[in-house]
């Protein structure tokens, strides 16, 4: 059982661990990335997937080197809104990597439109929050295996909503018939918890957990495509601020869950504590059918 706590240690017995960021250029994938480095005393190979070049590179230049014989830490460019970018850089991972030891991903978007569909018929928040991390996680299957059949950590984490869900329409997976962002913002984590359940059943011996956050002190008000979103961010911020906890804070907490969870599927919160079924939704029979709507909805591009 996973214990409500901060403290954060990782000892590797294996050499350097391989830790993908997906989201890693701002807010809580940042900062797990810098954490993890600091964690990990410099010994790990970092990469990191994101739209924003610079800051990545900013990021990188920030962390300690990774050992001589392990190749240097990296960024990859991807809009993770696009099925076909994911495929794209989830080939081009594993062409340099035989092996990932922790996906961590945390791609996020605010946004006060409605269903806002991209060139692959798939609507863009749902494609963030849901559809592009059961792809990446699909396609780093075999890195993820090769690890565990070493005898090394396997671990998957999809930082969002555990435990904030609602109930799910098997009858409407994709929400083109209702969608509302108050129905996505309740079914989404439902789905993430699903996802990882189903990939848990498929392959027992890898930890999967679905976090929750918590109220975090990030940038992501400064990227929506909401002017007045925009506009209002550092006001909702200042009057939030008692509320919320900073980015460095909320990393100690996620990798804490991360470093301790063993083999099987976890639902943790804000504070790195195992949630249980607490605030759960949903059963086997919906978790099939979301796995055998998200299989062409993924892989028909």
């Amino acid at each position: 059982m996973l214990c409500s706590t901060a403290r954060v240690g990782f000892t590797s017995t294996y050499g350097p661990p391989v830790a993908l960021f997906i989201g890693g250029t701002s807010g809580i994938g940042e900062a797990m990335a810098e954490s993890f480095a600091k964690y990990t005393n410099g010994a790990s190979r970092i990469i990191i997937v994101g739209r924003n070049r610079a800051a990545a590179e900013s990021i990188i230049s920030r962390l300690p080197p990774p050992p001589e014989s392990s190749p240097p830490h990296e960024f990859i460019q991807c809009d993770v809104s696009l099925m076909k970018n994911v495929h794209q850089t989830t080939k081009e991972i594993l062409a340099k990597t035989p092996k990932i030891n922790f996906l961590v991903m945390s791609t996020g978007i605010m946004t006060t439109k409605g269903r806002t569909e991209s060139e692959e018929g798939i609507d863009r928040k749902m494609a963030i929050h849901y559809y592009s991390r059961w792809a990446f996680i699909k396609d780093l299957l075999p890195a993820l295996e090769r690890a565990e059949q070493a005898g090394e950590d396997a671990k998957v984490m999809s930082v969002f909503a555990a435990g904030k869900g609602g109930a799910i329409d098997v009858n409407d997976l994709a929400m083109k018939k209702d969608y509302t962002l108050t129905r996505a913002g309740l079914q989404l984590p439902t789905y993430n918890d699903l996802m990882l359940e189903e990939f848990s059943s498929r392959f027992p011996k890898i930890s999967f957990i679905h976090a929750y956050p918590g109220f975090v002190r990030t940038n992501l008000a400064n990227s929506s495509d909401s002017a007045a979103l925009r506009m209002a961010g550092p006001a909702i911020m200042a009057l939030t601020y008692p509320l919320s906890v900073s980015a460095e804070t909320c990393s100690q907490h996620m990798l804490s869950a991360l470093f301790r969870s063993g083999a099987g599927v976890w639902r943790t919160g804000s504070k790195g504590e195992d949630l249980g079924k607490k605030n759960y939704y949903g059963d086997d029979s919906q978790r099939k059918a979301l796995w055998e709507h998200t299989v062409p909805e993924v892989e028909r591009v």
